[in-house]
């Protein structure tokens, strides 16, 4: 896995020979070469070649590329084609769906609650919603095979529900007792109406470990929402927009697909068994993040509005001339906080919200300690390197994500770091 792993005109056919950023595509950062960054475009050019032959194969139809280092924007391009059926080109400002590159957002919005001093992160999540004080653990089956339960070695805390260590799950990447507990709850984005209603589902469910003692990928972030509109007394959505988009000027970030951006998205795409892209049938279910937000996916927006996110954190939680979060609340943000927990990938951590690269040997691909950001189901990726002072980015739309070419694209952006 990639970050568990912006941009030019278009190509004039399938991918080939990407132009420098198209004259509407105004950038919220300053312009620079290359070189002049320390980047290679000598080097930069092999990242081009491995686009392009992911385009030429049918394995991708278009993306858009984004690298930006000390505090400039140095590589900009769009690859390919937004919808294959039209020839539409992609375009820097495409809208692009975020899914899990929802819940960096999701965690920047609860630590400004966290600064505000509404809670700790050692606080039990029960101290605020009080049906977790009764969960229990899976613990093994019985003789006769029936599920047997025991209660939690210690509280879920608040910083166990940021870093994936609550003991939720997400129902689909598993076949566990407890896996199978939330599909026989639809337990899900397609059948839950707000974060505050999953959130109490989540209550009623066993846990599928003690809290702390395993890192497992789940609904963690819905309940960090839920958090954020306990502690604000305003709706998740209305927060996000007051806190973050407004202040850093993210004005093409929305919830799900809005009709009024609707001709802007970039088409959703599954791999063909027979080879090359199909439209995908579950790309309609995004919509309903539009009138259901939530806070583990369902952020849309352009490349630009993300690279005005990312910088943020990058620049120690400043942008637009606003302070979103304190320097030393970056830092923990950032910091991995699983210590000896691991995760499924040998030398990535996990922070407040945000994957965290502790050491790239182990890790296999090239990086740096200390880098952080996470990936979207549907191809899409943030780098954000304090030691490079870097901030990288991927975006297309093809599901499930394409783990393999982001870490090649991962390698091919750091090979061209020249200085």
């Amino acid at each position: 896995m990639n970050t568990p792993t912006r941009f030019a005109t278009l190509l004039l056919t399938l991918g080939l020979c990407p132009s420098l950023a198209s004259a509407w595509a105004g950038s919220s950062l300053p312009r620079a070469t290359p070189e002049s960054v320390g980047l290679s475009s000598e080097r930069l050019k092999r990242l081009d070649e491995r686009l392009e032959s992911a385009i030429q194969s049918g394995r991708s139809a278009g993306g858009v590329v984004v690298i930006a280092r000390h505090g400039r924007l140095a590589y900009e391009k769009a690859y390919g084609e937004a919808d294959l059926a039209s020839h539409q080109p992609m375009r820097t400002d495409q809208f692009f769906r975020l899914y899990s590159m929802t819940k960096p957002v999701t965690a920047v919005a609860l630590l400004t609650l966290f600064e505000q001093g509404k809670f700790q992160l050692s606080d039990p999540l029960s101290k605020y919603i009080p049906e977790f004080a009764q969960v229990q653990v899976y613990a093994g089956d019985e003789a006769d095979g029936s599920p047997r339960y025991a209660a939690p070695k210690r509280p879920i805390t608040i910083e166990d529900v940021f870093r994936h260590t609550a003991g939720f799950v997400y129902g689909v990447f598993g076949d566990t007792v407890v896996d199978r507990a939330y599909r026989t709850a639809q337990i899900d984005y397609g059948h839950a109406d707000s974060v505050a209603s999953m959130t109490h589902q989540m209550a009623s469910m066993p846990l599928v470990a003690d809290p702390g003692s395993r890192w497992v990928y789940s609904y963690a972030a819905d309940v960090q929402a839920y958090l954020v509109e306990y502690f604000s007394g305003m709706p998740f959505d209305a927060y996000v927009r007051k806190t973050i988009l407004e202040p850093l000027g993210m004005h093409d970030t929305v919830f799900g697909v809005p009709q009024a951006q609707a001709a802007r998205f970039a088409t959703l795409y599954n791999p063909n068994p027979a080879g090359g892209l199909i439209p995908s049938p579950n790309g309609a279910n995004y919509e309903r993040f539009t009138a259901h937000p939530f806070g583990g996916a369902g952020l849309s927006g352009t490349p630009d509005d993300y690279l005005r996110f990312a910088q943020m954190l990058l620049d120690g939680g400043t942008g637009n001339n606003h302070r979103i979060l304190g320097r030393k609340t970056v830092e923990l943000m950032s910091a991995d906080h699983l210590g000896t927990i691991s995760t499924p990938w040998p030398g990535y951590g996990f922070g407040l919200g945000v994957g965290v690269l502790k050491d790239p040997v182990a890790y296999g691909q090239l990086g740096s300690t200390g880098q952080y950001g996470w990936s979207g189901y549907a191809t899409t990726t943030v780098i954000i390197d304090p030691k490079e002072s870097l901030v990288a980015m991927y975006f297309e739309q093809v599901l499930p994500e394409d783990y393999a070419l982001l870490a090649d694209w991962t390698n091919l952006v750091y090979q061209s770091i020249n200085d």
